[in-house]
């Protein structure tokens, strides 16, 4: 909870690390849906989408048991190792805990944080929080230009709420999950 963020409606925070080191942040922003089409395109992971990012090259569905989801991504900075995510859906509160299942692969100590969605007069207010560690995981926490963290957040904020309101109505009238 707590304000909307301002202007565009993205804040972004640096977060104190875990105690074994390591980068986290907290990205605030406002989607301007209702929160129930939020939550289905949020919880849509076999998706076409998600390729529309600059930074996703491939994405990929595996499975879901329950739960539990597991997906493969590839990204633009790497683009010849897939990122495996186990997302665990919480539908009370509207909730995913993600965690990054191969970090070695991905030339990274850890990954994981959450994603919380809350409905607000707006839309719907998105809290992410994610800790993370790789070689020079704090220059770029750090680096204030285009290619750093402040700048991929912002980016991928900003085609979330764009793309969101282009597949509105593919999200309003589905069954909540």
């Amino acid at each position: 909870s707590g304000p909307i963020p301002p202007e565009d409606g993205i804040a972004i925070y640096r977060l104190p690390p875990e105690k074994g080191g390591g980068q986290a942040y907290k990205l605030v922003y406002l989607v301007r849906v209702p929160l129930d089409v939020y939550w289905n395109f949020k919880t849509d992971f076999d998706n076409d989408f998600l390729v529309d990012n600059k930074y996703i090259r491939e994405h990929r569905f595996v499975s879901r048991v329950g739960d539990t989801v597991i997906t493969e991504d590839k990204y633009t900075n790497t683009p010849d190792v897939f990122f495996i995510w186990r997302t665990t859906v919480i539908p009370e509160p509207r909730r995913l805990d993600f965690v990054l299942m191969n970090p070695k692969n991905c030339s990274q100590l850890f990954h994981y944080g959450s994603i919380r969605m809350e409905a607000v007069e707006e839309g719907t207010r998105v809290t992410q929080v994610a800790y993370f560690d790789f070689v020079g995981a704090s220059l770029w926490a750090e680096y204030p230009w285009g290619g750093g963290m402040k700048d991929f957040l912002t980016y991928t904020a900003r085609w979330e709420q764009g793309i969101v309101l282009r597949l509105k109505n593919r999200y309003s009238g589905k069954a909540v999950e």
